[in-house]
C-alpha cells in the first residue's frame, strides 16, 4: 500500500479538509440517531404516547450497543490515523483487523446477554405497566438487530479513518432511507404496530452492515489478510484506550435514562403528570438531544483523522489550528439548537403526535430547561473527542465521565427532593456548566503543551 495515500491531510487547507471528513460523518451519525427519531414520530400517531415510552425504555439497550461498536471502532480509527501520520503500514493493518474481529464477537455476545435477561432489562430502565407490552414486542425484534447495528457503526468508523467518509454516509443513509420507507407501510397498512417499526429498523440496519461488509475488500491504506485477524493482546491494549471516551459517553446516556427513567416515573406518579408522561416526554428530549449531538461528535469525530495524522506526523501547530476552527463550528450548532429548543418546543413535541395539555405542557417545560446550555454541551463534547485524537484517553474519559456520569447521576436522584418531577430538568444546566469549567482548564494546559513543543520546533 502507498504509505504516503494520507500525506494530504498535513498539506489541505483545514477548513476543507474538515469539510471533506467532517460533513459524511455528520450525515452518518445524523441518519442513525433518525432511526429512533422516525420510529417514535410514526409510533406517536400510530399506536400513541405509550408505544413511545416503550420505545424509550428499549433505547438504552441500542446505546449500550452503540457505546461498545464505538469504543472499538473510534479506538481502531485514532490508532490507524497515528499509524498513517507514522507511515506504519502494518500497524494499519493488524489493528483493522484485530478490531473487526472483536466487533463482530462482542456484538453476537452482548445480543445473547440482552435476550437472556430482558424482563430484568426493561424493568430497570423504566417499564410500567402501562407499556411493558409494548416494550417486548419492541424488545423481541430489535435486539435481533443488534449485531448488524454494531458491525455498522463500527465499520463506519474506521472506513473514516481510511479516507472514505463518504461510504461510512451512504452505507448509513441507506439503511436509514429504507426504515423511512417500510416504518409506516408496517405501522399503518399491515398495522403491526410497534412490531412493525422494530422490522423496519433492523431491515435498514441489515442493508447497511452489508454495504460495510463490501468495503472492506475495497479499502484505501490497508489490505486484510488471514494473519489480521490473530488477535494480539498487546495490540487491543492500545486501540481500546483510545476508544474508551466514546464508550463512555454512550454509556453514560444509558445510565442517567436508565436513573431519569425511574425517577420521573417515581415522582411522575405524584405529580399531576401521572407516571407515563414525564418519562415518555423527557426521552424524546433526549432523542431530539441526541440529533444536535450528531452534528457536534460529527465535526469533532470527522476531524479526527486530521487531528491524529498531524499530531503523529508532529505538526502541532496545525493542530491547534483544527481545534480552533472546530470550536467556532461547534459554539455556532450550540446557538442554532438553543435558539430553536427556547423559541420552537411546541413546534418539535407535535411532531411526535398530538396529546393532551399536560403533555405538552411537561413538553415544552422539558425542552426549555434540559437543553438550555447546548452551547457548552457542544464544547465539552467536542474538546473530549479532540483529546481522544491526541491519543489522551485518561483526560477524554475523565471529561466525557464527569458531564454525563459524576454530575448528572446526582443531580438526577437529588433534585426532586426539592423540585419534584421538574427536579430531573435541571440536572443537565447544571453540570454543562460545571464540566465546561472544567474543559477551560484542560484545555490551557493542553494548548500550553503544544504551543511549548511548537516552539521548540522553531529554535
Amino acid at each position: 500500500m502507498n504509505q504516503n495515500s494520507n500525506h494530504y491531510l498535513a498539506e489541505a487547507p483545514i477548513g476543507k479538509l474538515m469539510m471533506k471528513f467532517s460533513i459524511p460523518c455528520i450525515m452518518s451519525l445524523l441518519v442513525s440517531s433518525l432511526y429512533n427519531i422516525v420510529d417514535q414520530i410514526f409510533i406517536g400517531r400510530g399506536v400513541g404516547y405509550l408505544g413511545n415510552g416503550a420505545t424509550n425504555v428499549v433505547f438504552p439497550i441500542t446505546v449500550i450497543a452503540l457505546a461498545l461498536a464505538l469504543m472499538i471502532g473510534d479506538g481502531c480509527a485514532a490508532f490507524l490515523s497515528i499509524c498513517q501520520g507514522k507511515k506504519d503500514t502494518e500497524g494499519i493493518r493488524m489493528g483493522a483487523g484485530n478490531s473487526i474481529l472483536v466487533l463482530v464477537l462482542s456484538s453476537i455476545m452482548i445480543m445473547i446477554i440482552f435476550i437472556v435477561f430482558r424482563e430484568g432489562i426493561l424493568r430497570a430502565f423504566g417499564a410500567t405497566e402501562n407499556n411493558i407490552a409494548y416494550a417486548r414486542d419492541y424488545f423481541d425484534i430489535i435486539v435481533i438487530g443488534i449485531p448488524f447495528f454494531m458491525f455498522t457503526n463500527g465499520l463506519n468508523s474506521i472506513i473514516r479513518a481510511d479516507g472514505s467518509p463518504q461510504f461510512a454516509m451512504i452505507s448509513t443513509l441507506v439503511g436509514c432511507i429504507i426504515n423511512i420507507i417500510f416504518d409506516p407501510i408496517a405501522i399503518f397498512v399491515l398495522h403491526w404496530g410497534v412490531k412493525g417499526a422494530a422490522l423496519a429498523t433492523i431491515a435498514g440496519q441489515i442493508v447497511s452492515a452489508g454495504l460495510a461488509l463490501y468495503y472492506l475488500f475495497h479499502t484505501k491504506s490497508f489490505k486484510l489478510n488471514i494473519k489480521s485477524f490473530a488477535i494480539k493482546a498487546s495490540l487491543l491494549e492500545r486501540i481500546l484506550p483510545l476508544g474508551i471516551s466514546s464508550f463512555l459517553t454512550q454509556l453514560s446516556i444509558v445510565i442517567i435514562m436508565g436513573v431519569m427513567n425511574n425517577v420521573l416515573v417515581k415522582y411522575g406518579a405524584m405529580s399531576k403528570y401521572g407516571a407515563d408522561i414525564p418519562m415518555t416526554v423527557v426521552g424524546i428530549v433526549m432523542k431530539v438531544f441526541q440529533i444536535v449531538i450528531a452534528f457536534v461528535v460529527g465535526v469533532a469525530a470527522g476531524s479526527q483523522p486530521i487531528v491524529g495524522y498531524n499530531y503523529g506526523a508532529g505538526h502541532f501547530g496545525r493542530v491547534k489550528e483544527i481545534y480552533k476552527k472546530m470550536m467556532i463550528v461547534e459554539v455556532g450548532i450550540g446557538i442554532i439548537a438553543t435558539i430553536c429548543f427556547e423559541i420552537f418546543p411546541m413546534r418539535i413535541i407535535s411532531l411526535f403526535g398530538s396529546e393532551s395539555d399536560l403533555y405538552n405542557e411537561y413538553g415544552v417545560m422539558a425542552f426549555r430547561i434540559f437543553l438550555c446550555t447546548m452551547i457548552l454541551c457542544c464544547v465539552q463534547k467536542a474538546t473530549s473527542i479532540f483529546l481522544q485524537s491526541l491519543g489522551k484517553p485518561v483526560l477524554s474519559m475523565g471529561l466525557s465521565l464527569l458531564r454525563d456520569f459524576v454530575l448528572s447521576v446526582p443531580l438526577v436522584l437529588i433534585l426532586p427532593l426539592a423540585f419534584g418531577v421538574e427536579g430531573p430538568l435541571f440536572s443537565a444546566p447544571i453540570a454543562d456548566i460545571i464540566s465546561f469549567l472544567v474543559v477551560l482548564i484542560i484545555m490551557r494546559t493542553v494548548i500550553k503543551e503544544l504551543n511549548t513543543t511548537v516552539k521548540k520546533e522553531e529554535v
